[in-house]
């Protein structure tokens, strides 16, 4: 597997915007699909620092948004298929992670993105809700 790990550039966002949309759309089957856009991107990731992973053939694998002032992952998805190949720990250490601790938000119903923080040793400290449901501060 070859993986590599970039800063997002203005190139990547069409392709970010669709990834963004389709992952969110299927991992919160809670939240009604038409409620998400395609321009959340823009607004979402707006002033955040973006690494992008891209697979051997050049294709957009994932992606993780930080926002740097408080070292907060706001979202990391992968594309569809992506799961499992350790694109999201190599994302999170393109951040410096573990040397430099990471905060994010996973809402609990996302039992999958929960169990994959756990494995990484990330805890819980916390916990809230949101507009989406009650989430667990990692």
């Amino acid at each position: 597997m070859t993986i590599a790990i970039r800063l997002a550039t203005d190139d990547d966002r069409p392709a970010l915007r669709e990834l963004f949309l389709q992952a969110r759309r299927a991992t919160f089957t809670w939240v009604a699909a038409d409620s998400f856009r395609l321009e959340d991107y823009d607004g979402q990731t707006r002033g955040e620092r973006v690494l992008v992973a891209l697979d051997g053939d050049g294709s957009l694998a994932g992606f993780v948004a930080l926002w740097e002032p408080d070292r907060f992952v706001h979202h990391l998805y992968l594309a569809a298929g992506q799961q499992r190949r350790g694109i999201g720990r190599a994302l999170l250490q393109a951040l410096g992670w573990p040397e430099q601790p990471l905060q994010m938000k996973c809402l609990r119903r996302n039992e999958a993105a929960l169990a994959f923080y756990e494995k990484l040793g990330f805890a819980g400290i916390g916990q809230g809700q949101g507009a989406d449901g009650e989430y667990v501060l990692l």
